[in-house]
């Protein structure tokens, strides 16, 4: 089908990577704790986002560059790490009710900030790409051509993200929801998120390019 073999086994190896915890999954964590559920859905639109560039990167073979250039490399992920450092001692740093009674335009520019995040988070992390042309090709005959088996399965992947995705943002806002009303706690959980982007920053900071 379209040059896709053994779709049945990507699709459930798929969603059981979807599944594992990683750099994605304690972001949106991260930000539906911290600013309640409508900004972890926005963060999930986000990294959604970023996964599908990432997706059309590699079926056009522009993310190949990753795997041939150390500069390149090393530049995307410098950049990823400064941003996700740069997240988290902003929020070390706000000293804003976690609560987050704002006007309804604030609201509309906040939303729009924290998708844009999320997709900035998930473009410069060069393991996402690398991820993707190690795993894709895996399930693509070999006398296929053109991109659209890469998008396919991309946008596969991606859409059963977008679920478990989902399903985090929900489920992580609920079980704060009745404790962020205290200004105390919602500094605390201010500070938490900014000490995890931190640690995804300089996780990063830990990732090679492939030799």
């Amino acid at each position: 089908m379209f040059g896709i073999v053994n779709y049945e086994v990507f699709l459930l190896t798929g969603i059981l990577l979807n599944l594992i915890p990683g750099a994605d999954t304690m972001y949106i964590i991260g930000k539906s704790i911290a600013q309640g559920r409508k900004a972890g859905v926005y963060s999930v639109f986000g990294i959604i986002s970023g996964s599908l560039i990432h997706t059309l990167l590699v079926a056009f073979g522009l993310s190949i560059i990753l795997t041939k250039s150390i500069i390149v490399f090393n530049m995307i992920k410098i950049i990823g790490v400064i941003y996700l450092v740069y997240l988290g001692v902003r929020m070390l740093l706000d000293k804003t009710n976690a609560s987050f009674r704002a006007s309804e335009s604030n609201k509309q520019h906040s939303n729009r900030k924290t998708y844009l995040q999320g997709m900035l988070t998930s473009l410069t992390n060069p393991k996402v790409s690398l991820f993707f042309i190690a795993f894709l090709p895996q399930f693509i005959d070999t006398k296929a051509s053109g991109p659209i088996p890469f998008i396919i399965l991309g946008l596969t992947f991606s859409f059963t993200g977008l679920l478990w995705c989902l399903f985090i943002a929900y489920f992580s806002s609920y079980i704060t929801q009745k404790i962020k009303v205290n200004q105390r706690i919602g500094s605390y959980l201010n500070k938490i998120t900014g000490i995890i982007f931190i640690g995804l920053g300089l996780n990063l900071l830990r990732a090679k390019a492939p030799q």
